[in-house]
């Protein structure tokens, strides 16, 4: 499974680039809020960090509308996917853009039946939302398994990207699934390394060492 961080703090994603294990970024307008700046800076700036796929999203609700603002933000650089609304609109936008090579991620995506929709649409990416359903009650985690059994079955090539991961739970739901992509905040993305018993039995071996004849 590949790992996306969500975020748009450029200082968080050069920190996971740099452990090598980062293979993308997914950006949405809130993040973007949060920096302060230019949403085409932070977007270049990304870009310019992370060779994989950075996502960035089109606001725009007509279907014309969508497909210029979104050639725009794909111009921004070759790795720039740009997200796009799971709507009627939006898909019919999905299906131009990407018969002109400009890569899309349908966002907003809660139910096995939305997302056959945006794969049979050619969509690159397709993002499920898991702790937003979790929160009125629904099973996030059978979701992701009916996602990837939807794609299995008639042989989609969209990658199904798992958003709003916000715990340890949440990825091992997705390995489970066997999810192509998990997008994760910095926090837990870092929090996977840790474990209580690596920080003691690495805790037992220092103190031990220091007993050995140097």
């Amino acid at each position: 499974m590949k790992l996306f961080l969500d975020t748009a703090d450029v200082s968080e994603i050069r920190r996971a680039q740099a452990t090598g294990l980062l293979d993308g970024v997914t950006t949405n307008p809130s993040l973007i809020a949060n920096t302060g700046r230019r949403f085409q800076d932070v977007v270049a700036e990304i870009c310019g960090i992370v060779p994989g796929p950075v996502s960035a999203e089109c606001m725009a609700s007509s279907v014309d509308a969508m497909i210029v603002e979104a050639q725009s933000i794909a111009a921004i650089a070759p790795n720039v996917v740009v997200k796009i609304p799971m709507t009627v609109s939006g898909l019919t936008a999905v299906a131009v853009l990407e018969s002109m090579s400009v890569h899309t991620n349908v966002t907003m995506t809660f139910s096995p039946t939305q997302a056959f929709l945006a794969m049979k649409s050619g969509a690159s990416f397709v993002s499920i939302v898991l702790s937003r359903l979790d929160a009125v009650g629904h099973d996030s985690e059978l979701l992701a398994r009916d996602a990837m059994t939807v794609k299995r079955n008639y042989r989609f090539r969209s990658e199904i990207i798992a958003g709003s991961v916000k715990s340890q739970h949440h990825v091992l739901a997705c390995l489970r699934a066997g999810v192509d992509i998990a997008t994760v905040p910095a926090a837990l993305f870092f929090q996977m390394f840790e474990h209580p018993l690596t920080e003691r039995g690495l805790a037992e071996f220092a103190r031990d060492w220091q007993a050995v004849p140097q």
